[in-house]
């Protein structure tokens, strides 16, 4: 069980990374639109060759048609998650943004609980209020900052929450018989997709398809649409939903560490507590996890 959660925490990680390269994309010039579409593309032309290279000549499984849907759709969330995230901080600080993205943490839990009878345990509920406080610290940022901020900027974040909680919940119910990389690729289809139908008119009128884009697309799609599916796929379903969510908060403390040693970002005092009360918290709940509960093996 190790192993699947650390595959989790590792996919976490490399998602961390993005918010710090994706400001340093916006300074190019680019928009939202383009680098996730960008980045969902050559993510998915590169999980396709992975495919072809390495699991075609496998003995293929009789699946369900559904289980290709499912996974197109699935990977429809994750875009739309990603795209709705990188838009919001055009209008509120990417602090405030990651702090209300972050909320996906007890929206899975409540997903789970209300759709599929998966009652918390009561360290994952401690664990995730602790969560939640690291993560205020972590960012710097109070709720009281909220009336003064653009409310499309605070929707558009507190979205990209709820799509990332439903993306984690179908991750980890979805069966997955098919090869990883082909699941991988599926899911990176139905994202790249989901993100040039809401952008297509942006996307297709763009003035920006050149080297400098091709390098970011190339970049952020190695560290987000290329690791992280593979390890989610291999380690979801394994740890379950509400372990996942849990574990995958510690994308802020990267996000913030990130931005420190590489945009040269100050760290107050409150936000190094703030990223120890994070980690703190996944760590006390993976160490009082003994065996899976039920329903998440």
């Amino acid at each position: 069980m190790t192993k699947y959660i650390l595959l989790v925490f590792a996919g976490a990680c490399s998602f961390g990374i993005l918010s710090t390269f994706v400001k340093l994309s916006y300074r190019s010039g680019y928009t939202a639109a383009e680098i996730s579409g960008s980045q969902a593309f050559t993510g998915m032309l590169v999980l396709w060759l992975l495919y072809l290279l390495l699991e075609r000549k496998k003995v293929p499984q009789q699946v369900p048609k559904r289980q290709y849907w499912q996974m197109l759709l699935t990977g429809a969330t994750i875009g739309i998650t990603t795209f709705v995230y990188y838009l919001s901080v055009h209008w509120i600080p990417a602090s405030v943004a990651i702090v209300l993205m972050m909320q996906f943490s007890w929206i899975g839990l409540l997903l789970e609980w209300i759709f599929f009878r998966q009652k918390p345990q009561p360290v994952q509920l401690l664990a995730i209020l602790l969560i939640l406080a690291g993560t205020a610290l972590a960012s710097g940022f109070s709720f009281t900052h909220l009336p003064a901020l653009p409310l499309i900027g605070v929707l558009t974040a507190f979205g990209s929450g709820v799509l990332y909680a439903v993306y984690i919940v179908a991750n980890g119910r979805i069966r997955h018989d098919l090869p990883l990389f082909k699941r991988s690729a599926l899911m990176m289809t139905g994202s790249a997709a989901a993100i040039f139908l809401v952008n297509s008119p942006a996307l297709i009128h763009s003035t920006h398809a050149d080297a400098g884009l091709l390098k970011w697309a190339l970049f952020l799609s190695f560290f987000g649409t290329i690791i992280p599916p593979v390890l989610f796929s291999k380690g979801i379903p394994k740890i379950g939903a509400t372990m996942s969510a849990i574990i995958m908060t510690v994308e802020l403390p990267v996000a913030v560490l990130c931005a420190h040693f590489i945009l040269h970002e100050p760290i107050a005092p409150l936000q190094w507590a703030g990223i120890a009360l994070m980690l703190l918290s996944i760590a006390l709940v993976n160490l009082r996890r003994k065996q899976p509960a039920a329903g998440e093996g």
